[in-house]
């Protein structure tokens, strides 16, 4: 029961980012588009759901069997950012899946020791925004560092996810590239609780 929970808690957060994402694609002021991305994260923080790159910082405190829970995680964000663009593709929004089809084609076009690199910050700002919402209640930090990842160009698997399944543009390279994604934000997840770590 404790694992479908999980998923479910998994889904719903993959939901939170495709709306953030639909938010993202609906408007043309890429700032603001880039803060209003941020309701989904917000949503996520506020309800304890589980999105892969708010928990896979952790796996520094669990260890390696953390790792089962983390593919939950994972597989319940993939299903919940499809759910929502397969609603964005089958309403009267449809015309945005044009944008979505846009950004990953930049993704599909890049290489993937690029995509790994630009994983790797966007995993670590998203540890810290999570981390410090947990610490403060201040969801300014939320905005701050979600926006910031956006607006540099980060990679985040679970917005790609999303992306994706709007433009209709999953196949085998696709998949190989969220893949890649998804390492580098597990390494930039793990990289401030990696140095927490250190003896003083």
């Amino acid at each position: 029961m404790k694992a479908l929970k999980i998923f479910l808690s998994a889904v719903l957060a993959g939901m939170a980012i495709g709306i953030g994402g639909t938010v993202y694609l609906s408007v043309d002021n890429s700032l603001a588009g880039a803060l209003l991305f941020t309701v989904g994260l917000y949503a996520i923080c506020t309800q304890g759901l589980h999105l892969f790159t708010g928990k896979a910082g952790y796996i520094v405190e669990h260890g390696a069997a953390y790792l089962f829970t983390l593919l939950i995680i994972w597989l319940g964000n993939l299903v919940g950012t499809g759910l929502v663009a397969i609603a964005v593709r089958s309403s009267r929004i449809c015309a945005i899946a044009s944008k979505a089809g846009a950004i990953a084609a930049i993704r599909m076009n890049d290489g993937m020791p690029s995509l790994f690199l630009l994983a790797i910050p966007c995993g670590l700002l998203m540890y810290t925004a999570v981390e410090g919402y947990r610490k403060t209640q201040n969801p300014l930090i939320l905005f701050c560092c979600v926006a910031a990842f956006i607006l540099c160009g980060f990679e985040h698997c679970i917005a790609d996810m999303y992306y994706f399944s709007a433009a209709a543009a999953w196949n085998a390279r696709s998949a190989a590239r969220i893949l890649v994604i998804t390492s580098g934000n597990l390494l930039g997840c793990a990289l401030l609780p990696l140095y927490h770590r250190l003896p003083d």
